[in-house]
């Protein structure tokens, strides 16, 4: 069944919110919470019953059934205060007042529409119609048929196969489920990915995985496989991802946690993975395309994004650029590479790399611009839009980092964002807590050594020189090529008065960026908060004493 409200399509046999052609990421609790309140819209529940549909009876407190309420109305515009769609009768419990439409699925496999009727593919979008035929290759893999498929494996195609409980406890079920329906949610959102529905994933649960066959049967060139155990107190959560078409495995990861809320450890859970498997499947896809003889403009966007995370040098910089002209000359409208552009020119701008490192920041803002009026809901978009315009208006730019959370809750760049801005308007002592969030979520994130590098430019700016050398060195040693750390480190040891290290520290910076200097670094001024500008005149003593040209 597929319910309509407003802008939104809430698809119920593909578990799948969808505000026009966009999917809005929701927890599995947050959508079967969502489901009941639209099923049940005719009357009001209560607490019990949202309790008893949702968490089966499980013990719940007030306020985790408030958040997840929050994060419901979020996902569908509304909110505590609107309740627009999602009222609260005081004493009485919750209905949903929205104007809803049903729209049922027609039942043949190829989803094709009655004239009258809207079809799957006004809802979803052009590639989710495809969706809908890979449920129909499942459904005869799993009656014993065969059935050939013709089309070229699909890029970056990958199929999240259901983890297995290895605990051997039943109720643990839920939550292993759990895990492979979010991260079923959360890789669709993984620019130019396709992935396969959670009904068909689910058609191989508990079944000896043959994943070259079920790549064939899929036509995925993708399989996420992966387990959850729990013992005593702690759980350990493995995953792997592998080559569908060689069987070659491409990457694991395994981790354990204290057992405490199993909700929010999901939702952990998931955002790491996710976050991890997005830089993972770039750098596949990007060292296939490198082997094509005819690359296409997302062949050629997949390794601009692999010279971007490899480091801000001028080098990697200037070859990302040029990976994503291409990508541009070929399809001017391609929204990835306009974002991908943007965010080499927001990094040649914020490094400071040339004199008109102002232009480079609105060149950045101009292809945004470009990138969201084609997708006006682009998560990544939005971000990267905060990062630049934290360099002129730090509020602006939170504003747009809050908006990317938004449209994407594991977007960790954009919490690291908020940071910098934060760190921009002279509240250095909060840009730790949201560096924090972000590696909470993407702990070991490509992006994670430019992270660290805002915390230790906070803490030099609040004197706290220690702890400033302690997170630029971690920069420095997570990716050695980004030339900013560099000198920031040269000022908080020359401000403890360890000159050597210090000129050690500049001539590093020197090499990655000849051309940085105190004159640049004083050109560059934010905001006029009183606090921001006075951890600047001590960062400009560290880098006089530490030897720092002046430009």
């Amino acid at each position: 069944m597929r319910y309509r409200f407003g802008e939104y399509a809430f698809d119920t046999d593909l578990r799948e919110l969808h505000r026009g052609t966009e999917i809005v990421s929701v927890a599995p609790q947050v959508f079967d919470l969502l489901d009941y309140l639209i099923r049940n819209r005719a009357r009001v529940v209560s607490k019990d019953d949202l309790i008893d549909a949702v968490w089966n009876g499980r013990v719940v407190s007030d306020a985790a059934l408030t958040t997840r309420l929050n994060v419901a109305r979020c996902a569908i515009g509304d909110s505590g205060e609107k309740q627009r769609l999602i009222k609260t009768l005081p004493r009485k419990g919750f209905r949903f007042v929205g104007t809803v439409q049903e729209v049922r699925r027609p039942t043949d496999a190829t989803l094709s529409a009655d004239p009258g009727e809207p079809s799957f593919q006004d809802i979803a979008g052009p590639d989710r119609s495809d969706a809908a035929a890979e449920d129909g290759f499942a459904a005869a893999a799993s009656n014993g048929g065969t059935m050939s498929i013709s089309r070229a494996t699909r890029r970056l195609s990958i199929v999240v196969l259901p983890f297995a409980n290895f605990g051997g406890d039943s109720e643990q079920d839920y939550f292993v489920d759990g895990v492979t329906e979010s991260l079923t949610t959360d890789l669709s959102r993984i620019s130019g990915s396709f992935v396969i529905g959670r009904h068909t994933a689910f058609t191989y649960k508990s079944k000896a995985a043959d994943l070259k066959r079920i790549g064939r049967e899929l036509n995925v060139r993708y399989a996420l496989e992966g387990s959850v155990q729990r013992g005593g107190n702690r759980l350990r959560v493995n995953a792997q991802l592998v080559d569908a078409e060689t069987g070659n495995h491409l990457w694991a990861e395994r981790f354990e946690k204290p057992v405490a809320d199993l909700f929010d450890m999901q939702d952990e859970i998931v955002s790491r993975l996710a976050n991890t498997l997005n830089a993972q499947l770039i750098e596949v896809e990007a060292r296939r395309a490198q082997r094509s003889t005819h690359p296409d403009a997302m062949d050629l966007y997949f390794q601009g994004w692999a010279h971007v995370n490899n480091g801000t040098t001028a080098e990697y910089l200037t070859q990302a650029q040029a990976f994503f002209d291409r990508a541009l000359a070929i399809d001017h409208d391609n929204v990835e590479a306009l974002v991908g552009s943007a965010r080499v020119k927001a990094a040649i701008g914020a490094n400071l790399m040339p004199d008109d490192w102002k232009a480079h920041l609105a060149a950045a803002a101009l292809a945004l611009t470009r990138a969201l009026s084609l997708a006006p809901d682009h998560a990544r978009a939005h971000s990267v839009l905060g990062l630049v315009q934290a360099f002129a208006d730090p509020v602006q730019g939170i504003a747009a980092c809050e908006r990317a959370l938004a449209l994407d809750h594991n977007l960790a760049d954009a919490h690291a964002f908020i940071g910098l801005a934060k760190f921009f308007l002279g509240r250095s002592a909060e840009t730790e807590a949201h560096i924090r969030e972000a590696l909470r979520l993407s702990p070991r994130d490509n992006s994670a050594y430019r992270w660290f590098m805002f915390v230790g430019l906070a803490k030099l700016f609040l004197g706290a020189d220690v702890e400033a050398v302690a997170w630029l060195r971690r920069s420095i040693e997570t990716n050695r090529n980004h030339p900013v750390p560099h000198f920031c480190l040269a000022a908080a040891l020359a401000l403890l008065g360890s000159l050597d290290e210090a000129r050690a520290a500049v001539q590093a910076g020197l090499v990655l960026n000849p051309t940085f200097s105190i004159r640049r670094y004083r050109a560059r001024a934010a905001s006029d908060s009183t606090g921001y500008l006075i951890g600047r005149e001590r960062a400009y003593e560290g880098m006089r004493i530490a030897g720092v040209p002046e430009g």
